[in-house]
């Protein structure tokens, strides 16, 4: 719930894999997106062959009941491991709602019948979109963090039409999903925590010194928001200050536009990635706005923060930060709260646990096993923390501040979606199959 990962169940097997305590499987299209639970039915969305594709399957048998399609209008930018399945939908219990950033969202009753559908413009984001719609009482919400024009929409769940946008001005290209806590909406983004106003979009409060780009989801407990923010170049020790625009123009625009070319950047000005994550409205050149991010991400710093808000507006950076770790962070996998500790996993299989509290860092070390890539969050069920690697390895850790590793399980394929539980099954999504996992049921 809320983007927690942890379910109250019991029944989870510790020893899984594609031949034990299966319960059922059943082969799926393509897609990173996680399976989300109604009471019966499972939804999950694939793309394959320029279609974009919504699936109801049966929680308790594993059969499809329908699958529909649509056609992709458009073919956006993305990384090499995105792809147009990878927001997860989300649902009230009865209907669906999908986003695909090659179209933009629509909704299925529990039938497969549509409801309703919202084209949206194409983003402008050169790794693809990465956010997932979530729902707050009759409000859908996505987060479209984007190079330029980045905002937050609230749609009517029941109509498809929009109770309000809020503009990102200072956010560009992100991936983070938003979270509520209390009446407010919480999103992660480009070098701030933002909060704002359910009811009508209105930013409430920021807090400055996240990552220049974010693919966590923030995680709530009570009165406290935990947020991590991880990107390359900006650990501790790795940065590297730019001069403001004008005093860059002055050393290096050699022909007096007023704009910056890469030709014309000295070796201390260079970027060394790709020319399109700076030059945010592709037109081959650095203006003052593409500046100002080169220059903020340059400068800033990976990151798990803890903030208690309470009541407060406006920039709490210097008064509502608990406490803030600079190391261990984690790329793109959600941190995990369970019993007053905090739990990361990044890539290289390093597994952490912070007191929630304090910060302190109690344990940090490689999963054995399964020293790998990590795009999925790590969950928690029946005294059990479950991770995920890209390659298919399921490590199972016996919670704790001096968490312990059970056992490694292997399902041979990439895992990159989160799992879902219920009851006593977890719902496991490869490359290739959904997998219920859990007690088989007999013969």
């Amino acid at each position: 719930p809320n983007g927690t990962g942890v379910a109250d169940v019991t029944g989870i097997p510790a020893e899984f894999g594609p031949a034990k305590n299966v319960a059922w499987r059943i082969a799926v299209p393509p897609g990173s997106s996680s399976p989300v639970l109604t009471k019966d039915a499972i939804f999950l969305t694939a793309a394959e062959k320029a279609q974009l594709i919504t699936l109801k399957i049966n929680r308790e048998t594993g059969r499809l009941e329908w699958r529909r399609d649509i056609p992709q209008s458009r073919i956006e930018n993305r990384h090499q491991l995105n792809n147009p399945a990878s927001p997860s939908p989300v649902t009230d219990g009865v209907n669906v709602f999908v986003f695909f950033s090659d179209f933009g969202l629509i909704s299925y009753g529990p039938d497969g019948n549509e409801r309703w559908r919202l084209p949206l413009p194409p983003f402008a984001n050169f790794h693809g979109m990465g956010a997932s719609p979530i729902l707050a009482g009759d409000k859908l919400l996505l987060v479209c963090d984007q190079d330029s024009e980045s905002f937050l929409l609230a749609i009517d769940k029941n109509t498809g039409r929009q109770i309000w946008k809020t503009a990102r001005p200072s956010v560009v290209h992100g991936f983070a999903t938003a979270t509520i806590f209390r009446d407010q909406v919480i999103v992660p983004g480009s070098y701030l925590l933002a909060s704002y106003s359910l009811k009508d979009g209105k930013e409430l409060w920021t807090v400055r010194g996240l990552s220049w780009q974010i693919k966590a989801t923030a995680v709530v407990d009570g009165d406290t928001i935990y947020a991590t923010g991880w990107a390359p170049g900006a650990d501790p020790g790795q940065a590297k200050p730019l001069p403001a625009f004008a005093e860059a123009l002055k050393i290096a625009d050699a022909n007096n536009d007023g704009k910056l070319a890469n030709a014309e950047l000295p070796p201390a000005f260079k970027h060394g990635g790709s020319w399109t994550a700076i030059d945010l409205n592709n037109d081959g050149f650095l203006d003052a706005r593409d500046w100002g991010f080169y220059r903020g991400r340059r400068e800033a710093s990976n990151v798990t923060i803890a903030v208690k808000p309470g009541n407060a507006r406006g920039d709490l950076t210097d008064t509502h930060v608990v406490w803030k770790h600079q190391r261990m962070v984690p790329e793109v996998p959600s941190p995990l709260l369970l019993d007053g500790i905090l739990y990361t996993v990044k890539t290289g299989g390093i597994f952490t646990a912070m007191l929630a509290g304090t910060g302190e860092l109690k344990k940090s070390a490689r999963v054995q096993g399964a020293i790998d890539g990590y795009y999925a969050s790590p969950i928690a069920a029946d005294g059990k923390i479950f991770l995920f690697s890209e390659q298919g390895k399921a490590a199972v850790i016996k919670p704790g501040a001096e968490w312990e590793l059970m056992r490694v399980n292997d399902f041979d394929e990439p895992i990159y979606a989160t799992p879902a539980i219920a009851e006593s099954r977890m719902y496991i999504r490869t490359a290739s199959t959904l997998y219920a996992i859990g007690p088989v049921p007999p013969k």
